[in-house]
């Protein structure tokens, strides 16, 4: 691993770098040490000592970020059972003397030299999630790949979402898709969905002393902002008014538009879309704001005269409610402007609109 650290990792290296590590240290070991190499450039973006730590490729696309995991490692006062543990992305953030359970032996082996590289103190233990019934505080992410490929309902996980939610210990965490479908949580249980920097990355369901009592929670990191699903009153559709904000992806998929757009004191541009409008910029955490510059019903020939005004050339397209796709859009309108200009297709009161939008202090 040292020797292979040292070589050129760039992609347009990668040829001579497998040539250079087969010479050095042979078929096996060459290869190995290659992966892993470039695993730990990779996996920088996962975890500040990342390219200190191992991995196998399916253990990092897998992982946590460090910084969620943090997060979620503070609704835990004592030590946790890390069920599916891998190489232990989320073990070695949970409390001091916790334990993690896998499976995959070779994982286990990376998970204690992962320990021993952070100077974290835990236990491991190789078992077969599907037979346990633990007790205590329980996290849990189970495995949602299968043959390479993603598995999206969660009846499907390894183990499934409803034998883990049968478990019932004191405090239990179950990191899920964010995009699993909330019929499938029962009640009792709270589900919070995360974002970093902007990027949705994760839903997990809280039960036992781990819940905070609400049902449904987006927290945005790196700040720890949380809305929660507390009652307020359902938002007027109103016509556009001087600002439009874009709500956080953990915002939308807990379904929380509604209190966001209740913070800022605005409306929504249509019952069904997460397009919160205003006449005020209210400084918040829970979107971007864009000032409104020109609205007009949707169409080409009409979006295309307009652009032009604004000196448009590269264009940021962003959508929801419609079914235009953004680069075919872009060919068709055929800018030459020198401006980037950004747009918003949406619908209003059920009618296709293109906002022109810029970016707001």
């Amino acid at each position: 691993m040292a020797g292979a650290r040292d070589l050129d990792l760039s992609p347009g290296a990668r040829l001579s770098a497998a040539e250079a590590v087969r010479a050095a240290w042979g078929p096996l070991l060459g290869p190995l040490a290659l992966e892993q190499a470039l695993l730990r450039v990779r996996a920088r973006a996962k975890h500040p000592r990342g390219d200190e730590l191992w991995w196998t490729g399916e253990a990092l696309e897998q992982a946590t970020s460090h910084e969620v995991a943090v997060h979620r490692a503070r609704r835990y006062d004592r030590p946790v059972l890390d069920v599916c543990c891998s190489v232990g992305g989320d073990l070695l953030a949970l409390p001091a003397d916790s334990t993690g359970v896998d499976l995959d032996e070779a994982r286990l082996l990376l998970a204690a030299e992962n320990a021993r590289v952070l100077g974290r103190r835990v236990s491991l233990v190789r078992a077969d999630a599907m037979t346990l019934q633990p007790r205590g505080d329980v996290f849990v992410d189970p495995a949602r790949r299968s043959g390479g490929r993603r598995v999206f309902d969660a009846r499907s996980y390894a183990p499934p979402l409803a034998v883990v939610l049968a478990w019932r210990p004191r405090a239990l965490g179950v990191k899920v898709a964010p995009g699993i479908d909330w019929a499938l949580v029962p009640d009792g249980v709270e589900a919070e969905v995360v974002s970093l920097r902007g990027e949705v990355k994760e839903a997990v369901l809280w039960a036992g002393a781990a819940r905070r009592g609400v049902v449904r929670s987006a927290t945005l990191l790196p700040g720890g902002h949380l809305l929660t699903g507390a009652p307020v009153p359902a938002p007027q559709v109103r016509p556009p008014g001087r600002f439009l904000l874009e709500p956080d992806g953990a915002v939308v998929r807990a379904q929380l538009v509604a209190q966001a757009a209740h913070a800022v004191g605005g409306g929504l541009l249509d019952a069904t879309i997460a397009y919160v409008t205003a006449d005020e910029l209210v400084p918040t955490p829970w979107g971007t704001w864009y000032e409104v510059l020109e609205v007009l019903p949707f169409g080409r020939k009409r979006l295309r005269e307009a652009l032009r005004r604004y000196d448009a050339g590269p264009l940021v397209v962003k959508k929801r409610g419609t079914a235009v796709e953004p680069e075919v859009l872009r060919r068709q309108l055929k800018l030459t402007g020198s401006r980037e200009v950004t747009i918003v297709l949406t619908r209003r009161a059920g009618a296709q609109v293109a906002l022109i939008v810029r970016r707001a202090p």
